[in-house]
């Protein structure tokens, strides 16, 4: 799996360089976010701008491990969805289960903002 890794000083961004994210790539999606979210704080924004496809199995592997995330006390942004990939997302009823922003930008605001409330919790 192509993907490209920008570590800031909260969070990853991982960039998928992949037109197509299929089932078949999972195990080695999962392993990508363990070993990023073991550094800095454990956030993540996945920014999805050349991925067009996706299966069911993958969309499902993304909405467990948006639940996981929050679960840890962690953050994990989608950013960048192509629209007809969302739409997509949207009648599988798995938009709604994850995490997203249109512009990247955006995505920093949301695991900024997430990191202030956890702060705020403690």
């Amino acid at each position: 799996m192509n993907v490209k890794i920008d570590t800031k000083e909260k969070f990853h961004v991982i960039t998928i360089q992949e037109p197509v994210f299929s089932g078949n790539m999972t195990e080695e999606w999962k392993q990508i976010l363990d070993k990023t979210r073991e550094n800095v704080t454990g956030n993540v924004i996945i920014n999805m701008s050349a991925v067009i496809a996706m299966d069911a199995p993958a969309a499902e592997s993304l909405a467990a491990e948006q639940q996981q995330s929050y679960e840890k006390q962690q953050s994990l942004v989608l950013c960048c969805l192509q629209p007809s990939l969302e739409e997509w997302l949207d009648k599988q009823e798995i938009l709604e289960l994850l995490n997203t922003t249109p512009t990247e930008s955006e995505a920093w605001d949301i695991v900024q903002m997430e990191e202030i409330e956890r702060e705020l919790d403690l």
